[in-house]
């Protein structure tokens, strides 16, 4: 008997009961699963399509597989970008007696894309920068909180849209390891991993023809590799401060937050040999703070540069309100409640339903008002947002293609 250990309710996914558990994963039949392109994965990995909803399916060896679940639930919990975590399935028997690999379960993030799909696409110029970009951040916040990868990749991640922007998304945990506190030297070796790999699948869309003619892959990693570095510091680093520069703390806070992370903890000392020097370091830093902002003034769950600019939004929505004349000043909590309802909802109401899967709805807005002030622009006049959105929907989103559930099969 197969002992399925979900992290989800069972409730939730009751067809699993009826998979085909006894049978090597590689077996299962073609009307359960997607088949996936061999040599993209160590192991055998299939999609199942559950009801419209679809899992990834990963065998492996039993404790690598309840190893991985761990540690997702780990990276999950630390509120890092990683897969979300079903389960795990061992204790397989099969047929024949034979003893089977265990099954780690994860279900597919909707708008996720794989790199091969984004430079399939067009005007893909200048989509190197945002893959190092999207992936010198996802490093920083991992080894943050003390995760050595041990096989960063393309192919290892999966990116979202933000707003002109992506954000990668972890996949892979399998080579990883967890430390209280990664060395220098450690950070030093998962970053030349990722160079190494990174290069070699830019490498690969070269001669696919896939990358802007001229682009050296080293170029590249080089420019992923002084990201990273330059983030490091800006999360990491001790500042020596003058007793008349404590406004430097502010300003490093501010910092911080343009780059989209709050700090949690502070570590202040100051210097006991009569002098007024102080020692500042960030000592918990933790990504997502306009995300956060948005979701508690809205509810609305988004990307960090999706949610920085939907505030940006709610801000000007309420400097409008306030040019009216005998204008109340609202409260915070009202106006991000009036801009929900009166901006943000009829908008995102008007997506076809044939449409819904093209961009997430933040995604969709962002778009919408970033065409609608170039519309009004080359007009000379404001279009208005009904207008707008109609427009955009005529002439943008009827040209993309589906992206809520992408495989590498696509």
């Amino acid at each position: 008997m197969v002992a399925l250990t979900l992290k989800t309710s069972l409730a939730a996914q009751p067809d699993f009961l009826n998979l085909p558990w006894s049978t090597p994963l590689e077996g299962w039949p073609d009307e359960l699963a997607v088949r996936l392109p061999r040599g993209r994965h160590r192991h055998i990995v299939r999609f199942i399509d559950q009801n419209g909803r679809f899992f990834a399916f990963k065998e492996i060896k039993p404790e690598l597989a309840h190893k991985e679940f761990e540690l997702l639930e780990y990276l999950k919990d630390e509120g890092l970008p990683v897969v979300d975590l079903v389960g795990v399935a061992d204790s397989r028997v099969g047929d024949d007696g034979t003893e089977l690999d265990a099954i780690l379960i994860t279900e597919h993030l909707r708008y996720s894309l794989p790199y091969l799909h984004l430079f399939a696409g067009p005007g893909n110029d200048g989509l190197h920068t945002k893959l190092v970009d999207a992936l010198a951040v996802l490093l920083c916040r991992i080894h943050l909180v003390g995760f050595f990868w041990g096989d960063c990749s393309l192919g290892n991640a999966l990116f979202r849209r933000d707003a002109g922007a992506l954000v990668a998304y972890l996949v892979d945990t399998e080579t990883g390891a967890l430390e209280d506190r990664l060395t220098d030297g450690q950070r030093e070796h998962d970053l030349d991993i990722a160079v190494e790999n990174i290069a070699g699948g830019l490498y690969e869309l070269e001669s696919l023809g896939k990358l802007p003619k001229g682009l050296d892959p080293i170029d590249v990693v080089d420019s992923l590799v002084a990201r990273y570095r330059e983030l490091w510091n800006e999360l990491t680093r001790t500042d020596e401060l003058n007793g008349d520069e404590l406004y430097r703390i502010t300003e490093r806070l501010e910092r911080l937050n343009d780059l989209g992370f709050d700090t949690a903890e502070m570590e202040i000392r100051q210097r006991n040999d009569g002098t007024r020097r102080v020692r500042f370091r960030p000592a918990i830093v933790e990504e997502g703070h306009h995300r956060r902002e948005l979701q508690r003034l809205t509810g609305i769950e988004a990307e960090e540069n999706q949610a920085r600019r939907l505030l940006r939004a709610v801000h000007g929505y309420g400097a409008w309100l306030a040019a009216e004349p005998d204008a109340p000043e609202l409260p915070e909590a009202m106006l991000a409640y009036r801009w929900l309802t009166e901006r943000y909802q009829p908008t995102v109401a008007a997506i076809p339903p044939a449409m819904k899967s093209r961009l997430s709805e933040p995604e969709f807005y962002v778009q919408v008002i970033e065409h609608l002030w170039y519309l009004s622009e080359a007009a000379g006049r404001d279009i208005g947002l009904v207008n707008g959105t109609q427009i955009y929907i005529d002439q943008v989103l009827a040209q993309l293609p589906d992206e809520a559930i992408v495989l590498e099969t696509d």
